[in-house]
């Protein structure tokens, strides 16, 4: 089989040009459909993407590099779903090659006569990537990932035979570079999906998620309800920041600007904890011998309905009609405040003026999105206060990232040492695939079942392999015919690589089909080298499976009570005067909140308060903070008895929070009367 005449090769690029313009066109007019959508998405990437490898693999070849099935496996690794994902993947595995390739060269000739102490430094320098990776939890995660990836790669075979690093290195970084032009160029300029698409129906989604949480809480709905609001929302923001990362990357004219995005972020994020405090005022004026005033009770009327119109125009009038209501209504309660009613009922109007606002506003920054707009909306500015936008907050676990880390370097460092004790041909290569895995799929709390995935699309693509190997290739003859044999089992793959639920297993047949069929300029087939490979292959995975269960897996429950006892140091730190800034606090809960509900979904155990001890450790949280504030500020401008007790009595008070936040206690407390008095200053 010769694949290298440029009269093929051409007839062949351009007949693939061709074919996925035209069955582009069918399935965008197809996935109007809702039903075929998915399906017509999933089909249009795995077309777009196996065009994308074809041509890698064509300007491999023309280029001369020595495996050119490298430029495929690149591109199924940075393709994705949309042009802004698979350009912010692509850059940050080109930066990951680099910087991994440059540590490789590196660290080899150091230690070129000692492959054990060689072995540990290359696993410590994965161990330390993904502790990085971990860290960040962020799109540039993927870059400290390739880091340690390529590094495993090139290193390992490297070990014993260290005379070539700098030429492997330069070639692999070669051939990484042509995939990911490829890939790039064919999904960002061939019927490109936009990342801002994506991103403005979530965000539409979300605002009707969080109207409904406030429908419900004005409604004085049941717990379970607004609990269920709350988490569909927190989850919402998640995914969010998520999307909202590739946008710079998206191929359209303009994207939302920064702060739009963090101003909209901040509303949503403070809209959790409010519609929570709203609740709890209503349901205390309904309860005993208090009742809602009637104009309060009007108010909430007229909120409600102003929460289900659809008119833009009207709703901005409103709006404005109704926060004016509510912050009139607040201060001549405030004013005639005879009883501890009134002065719940002033507090519960200046939290609907609020929460009027904050909905709003993210109306408003919605529809600029919308508009692909970068201005930003000042005319509510002076209802909610000048704020610096935070925008979202990650969750960062430094102890637990070094343990996953320190798991991943256990397991490769056991495996070299298996290797160069047994001397195994093929050691080298199971060891690098081995840190492939742990840099990988490293990512979780539990990476054994996802190796689990992969390994088992490995085993079709090594019967997938062997028979074009022997049996399909030596028949082809042409450039033409080789992309005609391989297209049936691509394009089934990357359908499957388009499905969340299969990627991994997808992911397992197109790496594993061009490195073992040895698809190169010409055929040459060899079986023992094959053979020898898959073993190599399954051995590390399998070993894998084991390690990364032993020293990277995190049971569920540990992870869900570690989440737990941070939120109460964190409300510990707050009472005492530490602790960020409100709005911070505010964002690093929620993604907390985030975190900690797949988690509940996977545990076994029940735990049916989790998630509301979560809320009310963000708003104990607020409350300590303020009280603290409040407290500092009476302690330092009043010289009067009454100064001194109260500021005594606050210290007492937040002493007494922070000794029941303290390591001493196994859970939080609900302290909604600590949140509504500190919330009424």
């Amino acid at each position: 089989m010769r694949t290298d005449h440029p009269s093929n090769q051409r007839f062949a690029i351009t007949g693939i040009v061709l074919q996925i313009a035209a069955i582009g066109r069918a399935l965008s007019l197809q996935s109007r459909m809702p039903i075929l959508r998915a399906d017509a998405d999933a089909l249009l990437f795995s077309v777009k993407s196996f065009a994308a490898a074809m041509l890698a693999y064509y300007i491999a070849l023309r280029a001369g590099v020595p495996k050119p099935s490298w430029a495929i496996v690149t591109v199924y690794i940075v393709s994705q779903n949309s042009a802004g994902a698979s350009l912010s993947r692509g850059v940050y595995r080109f930066a990951g090659t680099i910087v991994g390739a440059v540590a490789t060269v590196a660290i080899i000739p150091c230690f070129v006569n000692d492959p054990i102490v060689c072995s540990v430094v290359l696993a410590s320098w994965i161990g330390l990537c993904l502790y990085l990776s971990l860290l960040d939890r962020t799109a540039r995660a993927y870059a400290f990932v390739l880091s340690g990836y390529t590094a495993s790669l090139i290193g390992f075979p490297a070990v014993l035979n260290p005379a070539a690093i700098f030429d492997t290195a330069s070639v692999r970084v070669q051939e990484i570079s042509i995939g990911i032009l490829c890939a790039v160029l064919v999904h960002r300029f061939v019927l490109p999906k936009r990342m801002t698409g994506q991103f403005t129906a979530k965000l539409s989604a979300t605002l009707r998620d969080a109207r409904r949480l406030a429908a419900d809480a004005l409604r004085g709905s049941s717990g379970q309800a607004l609990r269920r609001d709350r988490d569909r929302l927190a989850g919402d923001l998640l995914a969010l920041q998520g999307l909202a990362v590739h946008l710079p990357y998206d191929p359209v004219p303009v994207t939302p600007s920064r702060e739009t995005l963090q101003l909209i972020h901040d509303r949503l994020a403070r809209l959790l904890p409010l519609a929570t405090e709203v609740e709890d005022r209503i349901h205390a004026l309904r309860t005993g011998s208090r009742s809602l005033p009637d104009e309060l009770t009007a108010l909430l009327d007229e909120v409600g309905l102003w929460m289900a119109t659809a008119d833009a125009a009207g709703r901005d009038a409103i709006a404005i009609r109704l926060i004016d209501c509510a912050k009139t209504l607040r201060t001549r309660r405030t004013a005639e405040s005879m009883t501890v009613g009134d002065r719940i009922a002033a507090n519960l109007a200046g939290h609907l003026a609020e929460m009027i606002a904050l909905i709003h506003e993210c109306d408003r920054l919605e529809r600029i999105v919308v508009r692909n707009g970068t201005r930003t909306v000042t005319a509510t500015a002076s209802h909610l206060g000048v704020r610096r936008a935070i925008g979202y907050v990650y969750h960062r676990d430094p102890w637990m990232a070094a343990r996953s880390a320190l798991g991943a370097v256990a397991g490769i460092v056991i495996g070299c040492a298996f290797w160069i004790w047994s001397a195994w041909p093929e050691g080298g290569m199971a060891v690098s695939i081995l840190g492939v895995c742990c840099a990988l799929f490293g990512n979780v709390d539990t990476p054994a079942p996802n190796v689990v995935k992969y390994m088992t699309g490995s085993v079709a693509g090594v019967a997938i392999s062997l028979a074009y190997s022997y049996v399909i290739l030596p028949r082809v003859a042409d450039f033409a015919g080789l992309v005609a044999v391989l297209a049936p089992a691509f394009l089934f793959a990357g359908s499957l690589q388009a499905r969340p639920p299969t990627t991994y297993m997808a992911l397992g047949i197109t790496l594993t089909i061009p490195i073992l069929s040895g698809l190169g300029a010409t055929y040459a087939g060899d079986f023992a080298g094959s053979l020898n490979s898959t073993i190599a292959l399954f051995a590390a995975m399998g070993f894998a499976v084991v390690s990364m269960s032993l020293f990277q897996t995190i049971p569920v429950d540990a992870a869900i009570g570690r989440l737990l006892r941070l939120n109460r140091q964190d409300v510990r730190r707050r009472a005492m005067g530490g602790g960020s800034d409100e709005a911070l606090w505010t964002s690093l809960m929620i993604d907390r909140t985030a975190l900690l509900l797949p988690r509940l979904r996977l545990s076994g155990k029940s735990h049916p308060d989790v998630l509301d001890d979560t809320l009310h450790h963000l708003r104990v949280g607020h409350a300590a903070s303020r009280l603290y504030r409040a407290i500092r500020h009476v302690g330092g401008n009043g010289d009067t008895v009454n100064d001194r007790e109260i500021g005594d009595g606050g210290f007492e008070l937040l002493t007494a929070i922070a000794l029941r936040f303290g390591p001493g206690y196994r859970m939080g407390l609900s302290m909604p009367s600590l949140c509504t008095g500190a919330s009424k200053r």
